[in-house]
């Protein structure tokens, strides 16, 4: 069997896990004890992510610029996650995708089964991430799908559940790249580099862009399990727009989890693998995980901006030097990608595994 034709065992629709009503999980979602989510948040849980303010950034105030590329810089540096606001994506349009993504979901099981995924693509809805038979599984379900390169966006394979679900679909994911490419010459800039620099290294104009729609029903036994086992992103830059009622993003800090308290309408940033690697570090990746709970259900769409998936990545020469010395080979991330569904997520083993022997 070829190991990205298909799943290893039968897929289980964790939704139908839980309208089930049992009061256990199957053991198949049960994390070790040491992944489990903690229950006590101690000093961490008064803490939050940066939030940020961009509308100054493209203003005549060259001094509130400044500001805000030095705090993005902080938060890049320090936490690899950050929230936006007054990012320039209409909060309409947010609420809107976020109410057809709660209505497929919520869609009898015929209808979603009619877009099941497979791991060629890993495109339509899904129930797992990685192929390894036997693995313990995340309590969630998913939908994914391509923006670009436009010859992977197939719109058939695309949700239809609604006259206009395809039209806002497609709008919401022209103003993210937007946002995104903005937010890419601010990264370049604090890099040192001019500011089309790094959204040069990706590709230029010929990105890659795509979308996954996390779905975490409740659960019975929420502190057994987690919705998104701890990974760093293997991509460029994630721009989440999460659940508007209900908490559940946890960002690795030191040796605590923070859960991540989102402001309304904001997206929340973070930087990605591939950005680690071109910058040498100087940026990172971080370690997040979801957790479950037992009263309600969540939602949350994760938009992934990618450089082209066939030009080598590696440390950006302008930020290597003797006393720094490049810290990755130089891989594609189609080959990064290959690697990273064979395992599913590994915190930040993935990336880790790939620096340079010092």
């Amino acid at each position: 069997m070829n190991k990205l034709q298909e799943w290893p065992e039968p897929i289980v629709r964790v939704q139908s896990l839980s309208d089930s009503g049992g009061p256990l999980i199957p053991e198949r979602y049960v994390k070790p004890v040491l992944e489990r989510p903690s229950v006590s948040f101690s000093a961490a849980n008064d803490v939050n992510i940066p939030i940020i303010d961009l509308a100054g950034l493209y203003g005549d105030d060259h001094a509130l610029r400044a500001e805000i590329l030095d705090q993005i810089s902080i938060a890049c540096r320090e936490w690899g996650f950050f929230q936006v606001i007054n990012h320039g994506v209409s909060p309409r349009l947010m609420d809107h995708a976020r109410e057809v993504w709660r209505e497929f979901f919520l869609s009898p099981m015929e209808v979603k089964q009619a877009y099941a995924n497979t791991p060629k693509t890993y495109e339509g809805y899904g129930s797992r991430l990685g192929v390894e038979k036997g693995a313990i599984l995340d309590w969630s379900d998913y939908y994914f799908m391509h923006y670009l390169p436009s010859p992977l966006k197939d719109y058939n394979k695309w949700p239809a559940i609604t006259d206009d679900c395809r039209a806002v679909l497609d709008e919401y994911g022209k103003q993210l790249v937007e946002l995104c490419g903005r937010l890419m010459k601010v990264l370049s800039i604090n890099l040192g580099l001019g500011e089309e620099q790094l959204q040069n290294a990706f590709g230029g104009d010929n990105i890659g862009a795509c979308m996954r729609v996390n779905f975490y029903p409740k659960c019975p036994q929420p502190g057994l399990t987690l919705g998104l086992s701890s990974h760093s992103d293997p991509g460029g830059m994630t721009l989440l727009l999460p659940d508007s009622h209900v908490p559940g993003l946890q960002v690795r800090r030191d040796e605590n989890w923070i859960t991540v308290k989102p402001v309304p309408h904001a997206f929340i940033v973070n930087i990605g693998d591939q950005i680690q690697v071109l910058s040498n570090a100087t940026f990172k990746s971080v370690e997040h995980r979801v957790m479950v709970n037992s009263s309600k259900e969540r939602l949350s769409l994760a938009f992934f901006y990618n450089p082209k998936s066939d030009i080598p990545i590696e440390p950006l020469k302008e930020l290597v030097a003797p006393d720094r010395p490049p810290l990755y080979p130089a891989m594609t991330f189609d080959e990064y990608r290959l690697f990273i569904r064979m395992r599913g997520p590994c915190g930040k083993s993935q990336v880790e595994s790939l620096k340079s022997p010092r």
